[in-house]
This record gives structure tokens, C-alpha cells and sequence, in this order.
């Protein structure tokens, strides 16, 4: 036993050794959920204790356990009301200590000058009266700073200063060194062999900085505007047949020395293809998919145009929702040659996923009307969706200039076959206020004032008021366009105006017109447009009294030189009146010195006339850029009928066509052709005002009304008398614009040679004119008007200068006339161009 008693404890004795050399984990079992019979809430000024409270609710039986103490502890600090908050707990009485966050009184920017406080106000997330939060200033801090580089001002220091008040109140200022402008020096491009730099740098939207950048912006880098410069340039290749290309990487690199970015497009052209064939397949029964081909923009042996195909599968799944086949998709695909250089191109039209659309959300127009927003889609809620309806929908929207930016996206709605779609917009700024002046050969010096507004109270309305004063034309205009009639897509327009064109070196005499025009326009396609127009205006002369101061009167002492009446008569051709067989040598009926044409002179004495004319203008517009085109098609097509009441009755045809094509070397052809015809009416002479008046706007080179049938009734006394205007003209013109290589294409200068050709004819206006000292046909037939009116083709050959600048489009023409008129007036140089500020 003794043995045994020594084991036992020798065991007992090891194990008290191992148990004091060994650490004890002690296992914690989760603490049991408990009874709160009372929350405390400690430290509150502003805060209402409940408020706080309300963070922990207890559950069922009054029990909060720690999970719950935790997720209301986090959630108390989430709201930036607090700078701590401390718990403690103690049996059934829990105990919430909390510091709450001062209070912003005032929040001020220094230093800040080429951003105003308002705009920076706007951006940042603290507001006065707001709370104070440490990580919400450093947040504005940086958004500030980023707000600079947008603008390009990289080197932007932004600090913050916290000012204590009393009663818990702080006062926040951000204290700017806005630094200098970051610009980018220098854009280049690696891999491009199809088209040179200069013509890719006038596809993207960064430009070179230079000595006119401070009247723009373009040149501010901007990291957003190069990634969207990538997707320019590769949509450019796309449009013209490399159908590989890819812009592999926007590379940019800040150069201390130059003091700005230097902007590296790296590209990848790949092969242009041309189209090899266009097919046309369906997936759907009873479908015609053929029937699709005349809604193809794609022809055989063009170059293969992304853009063209993804109008052309635009229209076809429209066409095909207008037959009764909502669902339709229409997928287009391409089977390269490598070999040939083609694409095959195919239009599968398939039987997409029955998928109907829920809602339509609008976010962001504050201003805007919602109606004006909806009435552009061409899908309503309830209907099936389709993609290419949602992206015409997109590009309307786009297209009004309301808004900065617009994004269409879907989102799943209640159930697998609906979507919600989402309008993210953002608006802008639409109206406008412009000081705008100007100088042309013609009208001389000319000054503007104009306010328009094209979102008239949010409801989509235009509505445009200018003032025009210059040294030969005066006028005001109101104008209103409501552009959905009805709930229709027709744009009904208003126009006032009044005119005043003064005499000047081109004509004897002024016009002044009051007119009244409504009008009515729609889109027939998307690049067919027709305006239906009703005209209403006065039109009345003026004219010096040296310019009708027609003397057959001896008596008249005022005047230089006063014929008696037997020189009148013998020599001038006046008619005695004791003699009705009597007649002159000349058949003036009087003395000429300077006075206007005898249908000037007929105008005046017949006084105000009112107008009354309905018309039409058919538009076809394919043009790639509307400001500066290089591409594309445009025609106006336009007649007006006159007798719809009124003292006078006509039948006037125009039409304009121009031409845009890109040769090479960024060189682009414009072709320019048009003509006109004036009908009579009835028995009545035209008026001389209603005639076609030309000069430089139809060939080059020569003065404004210098072209067409002219007075030569005083030719013997070394003059010619007033352009009478013609009833028939054409006119055809080529020109090739080109760019100055050795100059940045930020600059805006463009070249261009031309050669001109038209003709005016056909005058039908008044040639006598039966009143006191003036002519009487019946007794003197020789008598009247004397005019040219050969249907002669002019023609000339030039040179003009094209200047996009910040001032405003000028323009610089030197021409030389070829081929004229005997009697033609010829004005070699000629300017135009204007600005607004």
C-alpha cells in the first residue's frame, strides 16, 4: 500500500508540474442574449436621445444580444453624426457615450480664380449647417483639386482649414494655388499609313496647344476626352473600310521641359476592304427577308462603312416592327477575303427573345418636361422592346442639345421577359445671348444682337429675338418654333420680321419689307425633310430725290443743267403736248442725271405692295458634319406661288445642290449646282423685286447684282443704270478645299481653287411707264426702257482663303472673270465674315 500511496502521488505531483508549464485555453461560449430594461444615452447636444435609441432595438422579450449591440454601434457611426461613440454595458442598463461632430457654419474658397465659388459650392459634399466629418472634407479636398485638372490645371494644391467657434460651430476654408494651365504640347500617332497625322488630328477633340488656344479649350488635357478621342479615330477607320483596325493604347506623358502632355495614339489600320456582295436571310417563317434590300445602305463595290451597316440593320428592324414582327432582330455579319480585300456582307433577320418593356425612367432633367423627353422614343411602355427604336430614341435625345450627356441602359424588371430602361441625362445650359458683328463687300459693316432660348420653360419650345444694325441693312426678327404639334412630330414655326436695306454702290434705291411667315415642317426620313411655308409681307421703296428728280422742267433753277422744253423735246425725245406725233432723237422723255431705272422709279410711285405666297422646300441632307462638311450630299428643292391674295401673282423654282467628296491628301471636291426659273402669271409685268438678283453668289468675280439684264436707257451719257434682275438662271461650280500642311490644323486655315460659270436672263418686268415726265409709249413707241439682257455665260477661275477662326467663319476670294456680260460689273476681291462675343 505504501507503494501504491508513493505512485499516486508522485502522478498526482507530475501532473500539478504539467498544468503550471502549460498555458489553459479557455473555450468562450457566446454570451446569452440580455434583458435591457433601459438605454442611456450620454454626451447628446443636438441629437435627440430616441434618435440614438432607435439604433438598438431590442427583440422579442426585451432581449439585445451582442451581434445586434455591434450592428447598431456601426451603424450609429455610419451616420457622420459623431465623432466617437463608446458602450457600455452593465446588467440590464446599457450606456451610449457619444461626442457629437461640430457643425459647419460657413464654407469659403480662397485663391480660387478661373473657378467660381459657385461651381465649386456645387461639387463638394459639406455643406453649412451641415455636420462636420474629417473624412468628408479630405473627400472635397480631392474633388476640388480633381475639378482643376478636368479644367487642366494639374498642378493644383488644395488645402483645407478648419476654423473652431464657439458652440460646437466650425467655419471650413479651402485654401487654392491653382497653379498654371496643363496643355497638351504635342498629339502624334504611331502606325497610321492610310491617313496622315494632320488629317486624324482634325477627327478628335484634343488639339495641339498654340497661339489662339486661349480662346478654346481643347487643348486642356483631359484624360476622359483622349479615351473618347480612341474611339473617334477607330469609328474614322471603321466609316472607311478597315474593318481590323484597332486603336491599341492612348499613350500620354507629362514633359517638365515643355511644361505640358504629349498625347501618343498607337494604331493598328489593318487591310480596307471594299463590299464584295450584300445578301439578305431569314430566320423567320412567312418573312420576305429580300424585301429588306431597298432599306440597304450598303452597296456592292463601296467601301465597307460600319456606320452604313448599322443604319441600314437601324431601318430594317424598324421596317420589319412596322410589318407585325415586334421581336425581330436583325444581325448583320461580314465574311472577310484576305486575298480579294471584300466583305461579304449578310442581314440575318431572326426572331429575337420576347422581351417587353416595363417602365421608362428619367433621371437627371430637373428642367426638362418629361413629355418632351418620352415624345422622342418611338416605343411606349408595354411594348416589345427593341434595341434599334431604344438607340434612335438615344440619338434624338442626343440631338436637341438639351443635355450634356444621355445614356440609355436597361435593367431587369419583375420578371425575366421585361426591362426597365434607364435615361441617365444631364442638362445643360440652352439658352443663349450673342453680340455679334461682321463686314462684307456688299453689306458693309453689320452689328447683332440676338437672344434665343431652345428649351423655352422646359416644354422643348424655340423661341429667338435678334436686332441687326449695319451701314447698308437694318433689322428686327422674332422667331418661335413649337417642334411637336399636337403630339405629332411636325414643327410649327413663326416668323416677324422687318427689313431695311439702305442704297449703297450696287443699287440706287432701298427696300423695306415687314413680313409675316408660319410654317410647317417634318422628317420624312432621317435624311428627307419637307417644310410647307405661307408668306405674308409689304415691300415698299425708297428712293433719294436726286435719284428721281427726271427734269423737263425749265423753270427748275435747282438743278445744274435745265433743258427747256424744245430740247426735251427735239433732242431727249419728250412728247409735246400740243403735238402727239412729235418725238426726239433719244426717247427719254427727259433730261438724265443719275436718276434710277424707270421700274425703280415705277415702284415708288406706286407705293407699299403686300405679297401673299404659299411654298414648299424638299431638303435631302447626307452631309457628315452640317459646319464642315467633307462628305456627303445636300439639296434644297424649294417653290413659291404668289396670288394667295395680294397685289402680286409669280411662280418662283429653286434649287441648290451641293456635292462634298475627299479626294486625297485631305483634299475635298465640292461641287456646286443650281438654277431657278421666275413664271408670270397672268397678264400683269413681274416686279422688278420679284426678279433674280446675282452676282458673287453665283459666279465669283464679280460685284453683288453685277450679273444679268441691266438699264442702258442713259448709256450715252456714260453710265449704266440699275441691275433689273432676271427670270431664269443656272450656275455650276467646282472647287477643291485643301489644307496648309506646314500650319497646325488648330489654326482653321483652309485653301481652295475654284472655276465658275452661270447665267441670268430673261427680264419681264416694266419698260414704260405712262405717268407725268415720264414716257408715253403711245406717242413716242421708240420710247422706254432700254436694257441688255444677253443670255451670256460668265465665267471665272480663283483662289479664296477659308478661316474657321475663334472670331467667327472668314472668308477671302479672289476671282477673275473669264467670260461676261458687256455690261457686267466686275469685283475681283471680295471678304465676309463675322463673330459673336
Amino acid at each position: 500500500m505504501s507503494v501504491l500511496r508513493a505512485w499516486l502521488i508522485a502522478v498526482v505531483m507530475s501532473g500539478v508540474l504539467i498544468a503550471s508549464s502549460v498555458p489553459v485555453v479557455l473555450l468562450s461560449q457566446p454570451a446569452a442574449a440580455q434583458v435591457v430594461e433601459t438605454i442611456v444615452v450620454e454626451g447628446n447636444r443636438r441629437v435627440e436621445a430616441e434618435t440614438v435609441r432607435s439604433y438598438f432595438r431590442p427583440g422579442p422579450g426585451g432581449r439585445l444580444d451582442q451581434p445586434a449591440i455591434d450592428e447598431g454601434l456601426k451603424a450609429l457611426i455610419g451616420t457622420g453624426l459623431f465623432q466617437d461613440v463608446k458602450i457600455n454595458q452593465a446588467g440590464g442598463r446599457i450606456v451610449v457615450s457619444v461626442v457629437e461632430n461640430a457643425v459647419i457654419g460657413r464654407i469659403a474658397f480662397e485663391g480660387n480664380k478661373k473657378i467660381k465659388d459657385e461651381q465649386l459650392s456645387a461639387e463638394i459634399q459639406s455643406k453649412p449647417r451641415g455636420t462636420f466629418s474629417r473624412a468628408l472634407v479630405q473627400s472635397d479636398t480631392l474633388r476640388i483639386a480633381e475639378i482643376y485638372r478636368r479644367s487642366g490645371r494639374y498642378d493644383v494644391r488644395v488645402t483645407p482649414e478648419i476654423i473652431e467657434q464657439p458652440s460646437s460651430r466650425v467655419d471650413l476654408i479651402f485654401t487654392v494655388e491653382e497653379g498654371a494651365k496643363t496643355s497638351v504640347k504635342s498629339v502624334e500617332f504611331i502606325g497610321n499609313s492610310a491617313y496622315s497625322a494632320a488629317r486624324l488630328r482634325d477627327i478628335i477633340k484634343t488639339h495641339e496647344s498654340n497661339l489662339l488656344s486661349f480662346l478654346g479649350n481643347n487643348d486642356i488635357y483631359d484624360p476622359d476626352r483622349v479615351e473618347a478621342d480612341r474611339d473617334l479615330i477607330r469609328r474614322f477607320y471603321l466609316k472607311n473600310g478597315f474593318a481590323d483596325v484597332q486603336v491599341v493604347a492612348a499613350l500620354t506623358e507629362y514633359d517638365p521641359d515643355k511644361k505640358g502632355f504629349l498625347v501618343t495614339f498607337k494604331i493598328e489600320e489593318g487591310q480596307q476592304y471594299r463590299v464584295g456582295s450584300v445578301d439578305f436571310r431569314s430566320g423567320i417563317a412567312n418573312f420576305d427577308a429580300g424585301s429588306m434590300r431597298s432599306y440597304s445602305r450598303v452597296g456592292v463595290g463601296s467601301l465597307y462603312n460600319v456606320e452604313a451597316v448599322e443604319k441600314s440593320v437601324e431601318e430594317m428592324q424598324i421596317e420589319a416592327s412596322r410589318r407585325g414582327y415586334a421581336f425581330a432582330v436583325v444581325r448583320p455579319s461580314g465574311d472577310r477575303n484576305f486575298e480579294s480585300h471584300t466583305v461579304s456582307v449578310v442581314f440575318n433577320v431572326d426572331e429575337g427573345p420576347r422581351t417587353y418593356i416595363e417602365r421608362i425612367n428619367l433621371r437627371g432633367n430637373t428642367r426638362t418636361r418629361d413629355y418632351v423627353i418620352r415624345r422622342e422614343f418611338d416605343i411606349s411602355e408595354g411594348d416589345a422592346y427593341n434595341r434599334a427604336l431604344v438607340d434612335r430614341a438615344e440619338r434624338r435625345l442626343k440631338n436637341l442639345d438639351y443635355f450634356k450627356s444621355v445614356k440609355i441602359v436597361t435593367e431587369p424588371g419583375s420578371s425575366s421577359d421585361r426591362v426597365i430602361l434607364i435615361v441617365d441625362m444631364e442638362e445643360k445650359s440652352t439658352g443663349d445671348f450673342s453680340i455679334s458683328g461682321g463686314y462684307s463687300t456688299s453689306d458693309g459693316a453689320l452689328a447683332e444682337v440676338s437672344v434665343s432660348e431652345r428649351n423655352l420653360l422646359g416644354r422643348g419650345l424655340y423661341a429667338k429675338a435678334s436686332v441687326s444694325y449695319g451701314q447698308y441693312s437694318r433689322g428686327i426678327s422674332l422667331s418661335f418654333v413649337e417642334p411637336y404639334l399636337l403630339d405629332y412630330r411636325l414643327a410649327l414655326g413663326f416668323d416677324t420680321y422687318w427689313k431695311q436695306q439702305k442704297s449703297n454702290s450696287y443699287t440706287s434705291y432701298g427696300v423695306t419689307t415687314l413680313g409675316f411667315s408660319p410654317r410647317l415642317g417634318f422628317a420624312l426620313r432621317e435624311d428627307l425633310s419637307l417644310q410647307l411655308r405661307y408668306s405674308l409681307y409689304q415691300q415698299s421703296i425708297t428712293l433719294a430725290s436726286a435719284y428721281n428728280n427726271c427734269n423737263n422742267n425749265a423753270s427748275n433753277a435747282s438743278l445744274a443743267f435745265n433743258p427747256t422744253p424744245a430740247y426735251v423735246q427735239s433732242v431727249l425725245g419728250g412728247v409735246d403736248p400740243t403735238n402727239s406725233t412729235s418725238s426726239g432723237v433719244y426717247g427719254y422723255g427727259c433730261y438724265g442725271d443719275g436718276e434710277s431705272s424707270l421700274p425703280v422709279r415705277k415702284e415708288l410711285a406706286s407705293g407699299a405692295t403686300w405679297t401673299s405666297a404659299i411654298g414648299y422646300t424638299l431638303n435631302y441632307n447626307t452631309l457628315d458634319n452640317n459646319k464642315n462638311p467633307t462628305d456627303g450630299l445636300l439639296v434644297d428643292f424649294k417653290q413659291d406661288f404668289a396670288g394667295v391674295g395680294g397685289n402680286v401673282t409669280y411662280l418662283k423654282t429653286a434649287m441648290d445642290t451641293k456635292y462634298y467628296t475627299p479626294l486625297v491628301s485631305e483634299i475635298v471636291s465640292v461641287i456646286h449646282l443650281q438654277s431657278g426659273i421666275l413664271n408670270k402669271i397672268g397678264n400683269d409685268d413681274l416686279r422688278m423685286l420679284d426678279h433674280f438678283q446675282m452676282g458673287p453668289n453665283l459666279v465669283r468675280g464679280f460685284a453683288s447684282n453685277g450679273i444679268g439684264p441691266r438699264d442702258i436707257t442713259y448709256l450715252n451719257y456714260g453710265s449704266t443704270g440699275d441691275s433689273l434682275g432676271g427670270t431664269k438662271y443656272w450656275g455650276a461650280s467646282m472647287e477643291l478645299q485643301m489644307p496648309f500642311w506646314f500650319l497646325p490644323k488648330e489654326v482653321g486655315l483652309k485653301g481652295a481653287v475654284y472655276a465658275d460659270a452661270g447665267s441670268l436672263w430673261g427680264y419681264q418686268g416694266p419698260t414704260s411707264w405712262a405717268a407725268t415726265g415720264e414716257v408715253n409709249t403711245k406717242a413716242c413707241p421708240t420710247c422706254g426702257l432700254q436694257y441688255d439682257d444677253g443670255n451670256v455665260v460668265r465665267s471665272s477661275v480663283g483662289v479664296g482663303l477659308i478661316w474657321a477662326s475663334p472670331f467667327g467663319p472668314l472668308r477671302f476670294d479672289y476671282a477673275v472673270p473669264l467670260t461676261k456680260g458687256k455690261y457686267d460689273n466686275v469685283q475681283e476681291f471680295r471678304f465676309g465674315g463675322g463673330t459673336s462675343f
